[in-house]
């Protein structure tokens, strides 16, 4: 539920498929938000950013690799007790670059059938909840 006394922030996060079909997650550094949390990684949109520059922008900045974005996934309104956003999730696709860390601790390309056992953070968990709906289709 979003709560009326903040603003809402857009967030924008890639579900970046690679080859085998499979989905990058990422777990967030100690002593930062969302610490220790496993996220589909990405960032804030900027002002006159369109959502895909601004993935590709995050996804090169966070984890050092280039990506294709496809399209929107699904949309999830989330109040944290600091802020509440709006998550825009895209569908994309690994290109090239190597793993340079720089928000995360860890990094694995995962089959969906396994993000259940994941501690996501509680926006990406309705995420999660829609890739296994869909993808057992």
């Amino acid at each position: 539920m979003i709560k009326k006394d903040k603003k809402i922030v857009p967030v924008l996060s890639a579900i970046i498929f690679n080859e085998k079909n499979e989905i990058l997650i990422a777990r967030r550094k100690p002593g930062i938000s969302q610490a220790l949390k496993w996220e589909f990684p990405g960032g804030k949109l900027k002002p006159g950013e369109s959502p895909e520059e601004c993935l590709k922008r995050e996804i090169k900045e966070e984890l050092g690799i280039n990506i294709q974005v496809e399209k929107i996934f699904h949309a999830v309104n989330y109040s944290y007790p600091d802020k509440n956003i709006l998550l825009l999730a895209y569908i994309s696709k690994y290109i090239s670059g190597c793993f340079n860390l720089k928000d995360h601790s860890e990094f694995r390309w995962e089959i969906y059938q396994k993000l259940k056992n994941y501690d996501f953070s509680k926006a990406d968990i309705p995420v999660v909840e829609k890739l296994e709906k869909e993808m057992a289709n």
